[in-house]
């Protein structure tokens, strides 16, 4: 992999009001790799990707795309740029095909070139017997599908996709990362925000931790694992898990508790696991340590409203 810096952000800080929501923020992508962002909700994500867009100015802090300031040279920027936000901003009066046309001549391409990728995007994105569809008639891992296909329009170095499967069936969202595994096995880079652990583990070279707008850790997902974790998860549940948790705390480095199950977090499980198939008044699940478990111990398991 390429180490050319495509894109970099540096001491960056957004507020609002006496609420600073990105907080001294700093990260690079570099050249072919996936890096995802990651946070509760309020974290600082999307006022991020906004100020990487030129849509919020920050109120201190720098940010540059191919060497280029933001947001002054944002127009020559983004012509090397794709985006993918939460909610799609297809035009719903137009077919599939023409919503990467019309999309395209806001790039200045000539109509040869666009009939061109057009009908290559729409197979891309498994859409080719859908071109003369109109977004209202698409189901919605469809029309995610569609918006991946008119961000390529322009052909870009860099994707930023914003919770690009929020939403989506497990069908459809295991289409999704197919589509972008090809993407980043064609040299495109991408930065990509999301909720799903499973969707980071797998398609992030690496990770950023955002909790209140601030940088709480990064690095490779199963290297951020190593440091951050035990090796093992013994999960906890039924009548006795209380108990158990109790009995047991001292074989695990760390145990916690979430509704009704005990999460023990060890380093050597055997002794827990004997002990705990003796008991017949619980039932458990043992597990390697994952991002979720990252997730939740950097950030607490409390539920957070959006900000």
């Amino acid at each position: 992999m390429s180490t050319a810096t495509l894109f970099r952000v540096q001491h960056l800080v957004k507020r609002f009001g006496a609420s600073t929501v990105v907080n001294d923020l700093s990260f690079e992508i570099h050249a072919g790799e996936c890096l995802g962002v990651i946070g509760p909700n309020g974290a600082g994500k999307t006022t991020t990707i906004r100020m990487c867009l030129g849509l919020a100015a920050p109120d201190a802090g720098r940010i540059e795309a191919f060497g280029l300031p933001l947001p002054e040279k944002v127009r020559d920027a983004k012509a090397r740029i794709g985006v993918v936000t939460q909610f799609d901003s297809l035009d719903p009066d137009f077919t599939c095909a023409e919503n990467l046309r019309v999309y395209g001549r806001y790039f200045g391409l000539p109509n040869a070139v666009l009939n061109q990728r057009a009908p290559k995007l729409l197979e891309f994105a498994a859409l080719q017997s859908k071109a003369m569809a109109k977004p209202g008639e698409l189901s919605g891992g469809m029309r995610r599908r569609l918006s991946l296909a008119r961000a390529l329009v322009n052909d870009p170095d860099l994707l930023l996709l914003d919770e690009p499967t929020t939403g989506l069936d497990p069908q459809a969202r295991h289409l999704m990362w197919e589509r972008l595994k090809l993407l980043l096995q064609q040299g495109k880079s991408i930065l990509l925000t999301t909720h799903f652990m499973d969707e980071a583990e797998r398609l992030c070279d690496r990770l950023l931790v955002l909790d209140h707008g601030r940088k709480i850790a990064e690095g490779t997902p199963r290297g951020l694992i190593a440091e951050h974790l035990e090796s093992d998860v013994v999960e906890v549940y039924g009548d006795g898990a209380a108990a158990a948790g109790e009995h047991h705390r001292r074989l695990a480095q760390r145990v916690e508790t979430s509704g009704e199950t005990v999460f023990f977090y060890v380093r050597e499980p055997k002794q827990l696991l004997d002990l705990l198939a003796a008991d017949h008044s619980v039932r458990y699940l043992h597990r390697p340590a994952n991002l979720e478990d990252l997730f939740l111990k950097l950030t607490g398991r409390q539920i957070r409203d959006e900000a």
